[in-house]
């Protein structure tokens, strides 16, 4: 029953650091279309801060739980450390979405919107490679 209710937290909390994961890029984009309207780019680096800061907690919480899984349960094998790679190029990534926003926060240039549109697949990747090494579980 524990295990369920752990494995269960640790789903929900990565479900919302992945939806912020997913949104933060977005906000770049619309940013990037916002130039020279500053009240809409105050709003929008606000925005971005504020959802940078809740995946955060989140990323937190999930790691957590995760930990609870594996050290309580006994998770193991090379699926999961594939899997853990790429929560860490996410994590990543997530990190240097931030770092555009200071920039631009900063009065810095940002990258053209199409290539922060191009910019925001690359986490799907990343997610449908993690999902699927849990749920294949290949090696």
């Amino acid at each position: 029953m524990a295990y369920f209710l752990v494995k269960s937290l640790h789903l929900l909390f990565v479900m919302a650091w992945v939806a912020a994961v997913f949104y933060l890029p977005r906000i770049l984009v619309n940013l990037a279309e916002a130039r020279g309207e500053p009240p809409v780019e105050a709003r929008l680096v606000l925005m971005g801060r504020r959802l940078y800061a809740f995946g955060h907690v989140m990323f937190g919480l999930s790691l957590a739980m995760g930990l609870v899984l594996w050290m309580g349960y006994r998770i193991h094998g090379g699926w999961l450390h594939a899997k853990l790679m790429l929560v860490a190029l996410l994590l990543g990534y997530f990190i240097w979405t931030m770092r555009i926003l200071r920039r631009a926060a900063a009065g810095g240039a940002l990258p053209t919107p199409t290539r922060l549109r191009w910019f925001n697949e690359l986490p799907i990747l990343l997610a449908l490679g993690a999902i699927w090494l849990v749920l294949a579980k290949p090696f």
